[in-house]
């Protein structure tokens, strides 16, 4: 059996989070620690750990349960941060590096964040340049292996309501990604289980240095996770 690798799952509760535990649910090759500010029903199966604090208390649990492997899923949207610009930087940009230096300060030596495709420092658009800033800072904390994934349009069951114009982005994805080609293939949509397992293989990958993963990437990176051993 493979040596076994314990993740520190932020995010938990999301759309990626609740995959990533399913997707680890009944595998013998990870361990996950979800931490949480709310709680969730877990999979069947799940042997794992799940910690509900508040984020300032996030570090003291890095703390007492190490992990190898930070994991951030965090995220929220436009209109849950109720239109301003200050509430989703401090969910998607202050939270998310508190994390990752918290985490790294307790000795944490790998990170894989969850971005978004067209994410940049420079970008007019609000959502992309915060995206495109959390990327920036992220490389610098001084983790030893940094993997951001990227996906376009995110496809899978959501905990809570989607707006209107996503589910209908969500209807016509079939569509939509057929026509996307050569550099417009980056934007083509991806499901949460693709996503997670992808998170999961990268999770294994020991080797150092920052990577980001565009949609053929996390694709690649899903495919190359072992299969469970039965």
């Amino acid at each position: 059996m493979s040596e076994r690798v314990r993740i520190a799952l932020v995010g938990a509760t999301g759309l990626i989070g609740r995959s990533i535990i399913e997707r680890a649910t009944g595998r013998e090759d990870v361990r996950i620690l979800a931490v949480a500010r709310r709680e969730m029903k877990l999979p069947m199966g799940a042997r794992m750990e799940m910690v509900v604090s508040e984020p300032s208390q996030w570090a003291d649990v890095f703390e007492s349960s190490p992990a190898e492997v930070l994991v951030s899923a965090l995220g929220t949207t436009w209109n849950k941060a109720g239109k301003s610009e200050q509430a989703f930087r401090e969910v998607d940009q202050e939270l998310v590096l508190d994390t990752a230096r918290a985490a790294h300060a307790q000795g944490v030596k790998r990170m894989i964040a969850v971005s978004s495709i067209g994410a940049d420092a420079a970008s007019k658009n609000f959502y992309l340049r915060v995206k495109g800033e959390v990327e920036r800072e992220l490389l610098t904390i001084g983790f030893d292996r940094v993997d951001i994934l990227r996906p376009g349009l995110l496809r899978g069951q959501r905990s809570n309501d989607r707006r209107i114009g996503e589910r209908l982005g969500i209807a016509l994805s079939p569509l939509v990604d057929l026509m996307l080609h050569g550099k417009y293939r980056q934007y083509r949509s991806i499901s949460a289980q693709d996503m997670a397992d992808a998170a999961l293989a990268l999770s294994m990958r020991k080797a150092a240095g920052k990577f980001k993963h565009d949609h053929d990437a996390i694709l690649r990176a899903a495919h190359s996770l072992p299969q469970p051993a039965q």
